[in-house]
C-alpha cells in the first residue's frame, strides 16, 4: 500500500532516495484508475506515496500542479521527473528505474 503523503511530511518523504508521488483526488476517474497501479508500484519500490490535493494544497501550489493525476518523481529532494495523466504500470517504473543508482 502506498504512504500517505501531506502537507508536514512531503519534504521528508522525498527528501532520500528515489520517491514517487501520486497527487490525486478523491473525485477524480483517471486518479481513481491508476490508483491500482501505485498500490501495486508500492510493493516493488520502498518510497511510493500518494497525496491528496484537496487536503493538502500548499504542497499543490507550491509545485505548480494544474491537473491531476500528476506523478512525481524525487531524487534526494529534488525533482527529477513529472508525469501528468493516466499511465501504464511500465511507464511508471521506467520513471523510477531511470533515477535508481
Amino acid at each position: 500500500m502506498a504512504k500517505t503523503v501531506t502537507d508536514e511530511n512531503f519534504e521528508t518523504f522525498v527528501s532520500k532516495g528515489v520517491s514517487l508521488v501520486d497527487l490525486y483526488a478523491d473525485w477524480c476517474g483517471p486518479c481513481k484508475q491508476i490508483a491500482p497501479i501505485i498500490d501495486d508500484l508500492s510493493t516493488d519500490y520502498d518510497q511510493v506515496g500518494k497525496m491528496d490535493v484537496d487536503e493538502n494544497p500548499e504542497t499543490m501550489r507550491e509545485l505548480g500542479i494544474r491537473s491531476i493525476p500528476t506523478i512525481l518523481i524525487y531524487k534526494d529532494g529534488v525533482q527529477v521527473d513529472r508525469h501528468v495523466g493516466m499511465a501504464q504500470k511500465v511507464q511508471l517504473q521506467d520513471l523510477i528505474d531511470k533515477h535508481l543508482d
